[in-house]
């Protein structure tokens, strides 16, 4: 009889401590989040994040011309 009274004292403890590490994980996402939002945006005002802008700008400006509408691949018979 004492074991059993042990188990369900032991099982609340477990869910406790599930608990526990759900929010202490929930708590670490969101510290992780802001610590990469907060690098993002020193990337963004530094020279190679300003580049990086430019260059991808320009390849989307590229992209974006050289189609005009046509096929990318065309076939020929014969």
């Amino acid at each position: 009889m004492g074991l059993s009274c042990f188990a369900c004292f032991d099982g609340g403890s477990k869910r406790q401590r599930q608990e526990e590490d759900r929010l202490a994980s929930a708590e670490a996402r969101a510290k992780a989040a802001e610590a990469a939002q907060k690098r993002q945006e020193e990337f963004e005002k530094s020279a190679a994040g300003r580049a990086a802008r430019a260059q991808l700008q320009g390849m989307a400006k590229q992209s974006a011309n050289s189609n005009k509408g046509e096929p990318v691949l065309k076939w020929q018979m014969g």
